[in-house]
């Protein structure tokens, strides 16, 4: 296993495993491509250590077929790495607001399921993907995300993509990273191709 080593060691009292175990809340936005997709590689790693996942989309739509998603299912029905349960809340892309109501319903009960599980522990790892979108739009209310997440019960890890993320869940979040864009296809007209972007 890769040892890394902290620049700081906190005076919190935490044994060196107590602070390796602690849940971490993590966050991918920015414009580039690359936040989902790095979500759910946390995911093949929670599947494989083997800890019950529950990944939660939140935009995308539900007609929407990701290859990650026939990946996951097939791999925690194996039996050999951890369960996945996959839920999707949303009507159609980000930046295609199809039918603003229902939409933002269908992400308020999205947020009050995953409010259920994380009471109940159900996954080990949540992600919650496309999530900063309601925060943003005000669909969601970011204190409350903030707070629900701060006092969740025992070792869940929660990871939220999606571009602009709220600052109050930047700065509650133990790890941030923001994906930039250099240079896409798309901005030489080319659209989005099979096995790329789905």
């Amino acid at each position: 296993m890769p040892q890394g080593q902290p620049e700081v060691v906190p005076d919190d009292g935490l044994t060196t495993r107590q602070r390796r175990n602690r849940p971490l809340t993590i966050v991918h936005t920015g414009i580039g491509k690359g936040k989902s997709t790095a979500a759910f590689g946390l995911a093949l790693r929670a599947w494989n250590q083997g800890w019950p996942v529950g990944v939660f989309q939140f935009v995308k739509s539900a007609k929407w077929k990701v290859g990650e998603e026939r990946a996951l299912r097939v791999l925690g029905a194996s039996g050999e790495g951890g369960t996945v349960a996959w839920h999707k809340m949303g009507e159609g892309w980000s930046w295609v607001q199809r039918s603003p109501e229902s939409s933002e319903e269908a992400a308020v009960e999205g947020w009050q399921q995953v409010k259920r599980d994380l009471a109940a522990e159900t996954y080990r790892l949540y992600v919650l993907d496309e999530f900063a979108y309601p925060m943003h739009w005000g669909w969601v209310d970011t204190e409350e995300v903030v707070s629900v997440l701060r006092d969740r019960p025992g070792t869940q890890h929660v990871v939220i993509t999606g571009r602009n993320a709220p600052p109050a869940l930047v700065g509650a979040a133990d790890l941030v990273t923001e994906m930039s864009k250099v240079k896409h296809p798309m901005d030489s007209g080319q659209k989005g191709q099979r096995g790329i972007e789905w």
